[in-house]
């Protein structure tokens, strides 16, 4: 049961409320004055206050109002706040509502109007509760995996992030091969480096090569060396990679770019651990974990006949599907912080502007832009015109686009619960957000 603390200093008024919200089963503690109030507030469990704004006889200024919401303000900042006064002054219920009171509310009081605005109080209150222990236990999880794991500096605040670096620490001491699937720039080679830096041959080399970057033709020599003379410009032999990471780690990024001959080597290294530079028929042997990486569709490759079936299979025994940064929200101000490098800190619209950013270039884009903006901003705080942003384009006819059930989450996730700026920032009403929380079966705040 909720409990509301009624601070006024007219009996009838406390009687009136209390058997109004008993009606509902709302329980109400009464002060008749600041001092009372705030006492009670020290050492009861209250989740709503109701506050009158003058308690002198013959005052009206409701000064005494201010300072003991001043107070409330200052000993519990998330507890809700509903002013009630017989004197209206619009100027202070402006000003009041600005410094953070939850509604103001004149005498005398419509029964239904402010059991309505209770109610959407407590149910928000509940909610921001559940938030802050979702915060809490998330955080808790990342210090515990900080503690435990080396993480290689990764920066990451977000639930979906969490679960691929929580995995990827679980599976690194496994001698298994690891796939990190996910578009350009959101982070593989990160998590690759997190699996290195946990494994049991971490005190090996860690080598990557991007087979993305490099020739068809030299693929396979980049990978398993070459003996001199071995194709045009080979003057002398040359280490592959897979040498040079004997012990240790490889790290293969763009896997998908690799040509059909690389790829049955591939497979060959995979299960065997033998290899043979190319322009030569002597074996070696080598003790490899291989990390692969790409973000293309291999499944889709195999269909065309681009990609070897066996060994996707023999490079998927564990796969890490790292979403991009768009679906990752909650990494966005995080990442943006440490690309800033101390530097000038965000203004409150930029840090809007760069959540609500679909981000097609993922992590990659962020840092360039929050480096480019640390350049560029001329003022003390990084604005949003320094960002650079495109601009959204405009909907050529028919209705907006309905926002789904994972953008109302993340939406209210950004406003910490309040659902006016939730609903600003998709662009609707407070009463349509609270129909499509409904529809979506998402509890009200």
């Amino acid at each position: 049961m909720s409990t509301i603390l009624v601070i006024d200093d007219n009996p009838a008024v406390a009687t009136a409320l209390e058997v109004l919200f008993s009606l509902h089963d709302i329980a109400t503690l009464h002060a008749a004055s600041p001092a009372a109030g705030l006492a009670l507030l020290d050492g009861e469990a209250v989740d709503l206050v109701i506050q009158d704004m003058n308690f002198t006889a013959d005052t009206t200024s409701g000064d005494e109002g201010r300072a003991l919401f001043a107070a409330i303000r200052e000993r519990h900042p998330d507890l809700p706040v509903v002013l009630l006064t017989a004197w209206t002054h619009l100027e202070s219920a402006v000003e009041l509502i600005k410094a953070g009171a939850a509604d103001y509310v004149a005498k005398p009081w419509q029964d239904a109007k402010l059991l309505a605005t209770v109610n959407n109080l407590l149910e928000l209150a509940d909610a921001r509760r559940e938030l802050d222990q979702r915060r809490d236990g998330e955080r808790r999880r990342r210090d515990d995996l900080a503690r435990r794991y080396d993480l290689r500096g990764a920066v990451f605040a977000d639930p979906a992030s969490e679960r691929v670096v929580a995995l990827a620490c679980q599976v690194a001491r496994s001698d298994l091969p690891v796939l990190i699937t996910g578009p350009n720039g959101s982070g593989k080679e990160k998590i690759a480096e997190i699996i290195q830096a946990n494994s049991t041959v971490k005190e090996g080399p860690f080598v990557t090569v991007n087979c993305g970057a490099l020739p068809a033709e030299l693929i396979e020599a980049e990978l398993f060396g070459a003996e001199a003379g071995a194709y045009t410009g080979a003057n002398k032999a040359r280490e592959g990679k897979f040498e040079a990471a004997d012990g240790g780690t490889l790290f293969l990024d763009e896997i998908g770019n690799l040509p059909p001959a690389g790829q049955m080597k591939l497979l060959r290294v995979l299960e065997t651990g033998r290899f043979a530079r190319l322009g030569s028929n002597r074996e070696r042997q080598v003790k490899v974990r291989v990390v692969s990486a790409t973000n293309a569709e291999l499944p889709a490759m195999i269909r065309d006949g681009t990609f070897r079936e066996d060994l996707y299979y023999r490079l998927n025994t564990i796969e890490l599907a790292m979403p991009p940064l768009a679906e990752r929200p909650g990494d966005i101000l995080p990442l943006a912080e440490r690309f800033g490098d101390g530097g000038k800190p965000l203004s409150a619209p930029a840090a809007t502007a760069l959540q609500r950013h679909p981000w097609p270039g993922n992590v990659r884009e962020l840092r360039n832009v929050v480096q480019r903006a640390q350049l560029l901003a001329t003022g003390p705080r990084i604005e949003v015109a320094d960002l650079g942003l495109p601009r959204a384009p405009a909907a050529r006819g028919g209705p907006a686009q309905e926002p789904g059930r994972e953008q109302i989450e993340a939406a209210l996730e950004r406003a910490g619960g309040v659902i006016a700026q939730a609903a600003a920032e998709l662009g609707m009403s407070r009463q349509a957000l609270y129909r499509r929380m409904e529809r979506h079966g998402l509890k009200p705040a």
